[in-house]
């Protein structure tokens, strides 16, 4: 089974134009923003153009793809009016997502702004339990988070309970970002396997859908959020070989957010290719 590997792309020319950019840098998967990160407008979507993308998708066999809410979506904001923006964006996402089905959705769980965690975690399941639908094919995914300021979701323990609190929790999931986790101080340099173990027992590693790949630009439990080039970090690239190789992660989907451009992208999902080793039959 090939490695699932890809990067985020600008959404700005469609789907068909992210297909064709992510078969040009040897990726089978790709994320993209539903609407500029931070503002509030969508782009319409252009059937002909979604009908393109299917097509291509199938005759490149790409794996699952990943959409990616704008920054400004903060689901427990201390402003009602910010939480209803987030609940009707999210809304619209997911009902735009259904033109390409059986994919994947992220968000950043939000920021409580003072609030208290506790009261944080009860408007972001309030939203999800306004949100979610029953015959949705998309799952939408928690994203684990660095924990700088008041964000939630910077513990194992904080996303299992957004999840408990969903009535549809079977429509959701987590995306694990390795920059993130380890800024929040999970080690994965040197526990991986302790941390995996670790998100078995509080979440459950059935809930785990996708691996944001990220270099860390500041050390183990800094709160920072500052990505860096795979190999470049804290992280270092020994570990990220471990990652994409582990048993437990293998068959996720891989999706870089480094700081870089489309050529600095091929060669980091080159590297990563050559770092990665097909699982005995």
């Amino acid at each position: 089974m090939p490695i699932k590997i890809g990067c985020h792309l600008s959404a700005s020319k469609g789907f068909f134009a992210m297909g064709r950019n992510a078969v040009q840098i040897g990726a089978n998967t790709f994320q993209f923003f539903t609407r500029n990160p931070r503002g509030s407008k969508a782009k319409k979507l252009d059937p002909e153009d979604v009908k393109k993308f299917r097509k291509l998708a199938e005759e490149k066999n790409f794996t699952t793809i990943l959409a990616h809410a704008p920054y400004t979506l903060n689901a427990c904001s201390a402003d009602p009016k910010k939480r209803e923006f987030a609940a009707a964006t999210m809304e619209d996402d997911l009902h735009r997502m259904e033109s390409i089905p059986n994919n994947l959705y992220n968000f950043h769980p939000g920021s409580h702004v003072g609030q208290g965690v506790s009261n944080g975690i009860f408007q972001i399941t309030a939203l999800l339990n306004r949100v979610l639908k029953p015959e949705q094919t998309t799952t939408v995914l928690l994203e684990t988070m660095a924990g700088k300021g008041t964000e939630v979701g910077r513990t194992f323990e904080e996303l299992q309970q957004i999840l408990n609190g969903a009535v549809l929790s079977g429509k959701m999931g987590i995306c694990l970002d390795t920059c993130h986790v380890f800024d929040a101080g999970y080690d994965i340099v040197n526990d991986l396997d302790g941390v995996l173990k670790e998100f078995d027992r509080i979440i459950g590693l059935e809930k785990l859908r996708a691996v944001h790949l990220n270099d860390s630009r500041n050390p183990l439990g800094s709160h920072k959020d500052r990505h860096e080039k795979i190999g470049k970090g804290y992280i270092g690239l020994d570990a990220f070989e471990r990652i994409i190789n582990h048993p437990k992660l293998r068959g996720l989907p891989f999706l870089l957010e480094t700081p870089n451009d489309l050529d600095g992208y091929a060669e980091e999902i080159k590297l990563l290719k050559a770092l990665y080793r097909e699982p005995p039959c």
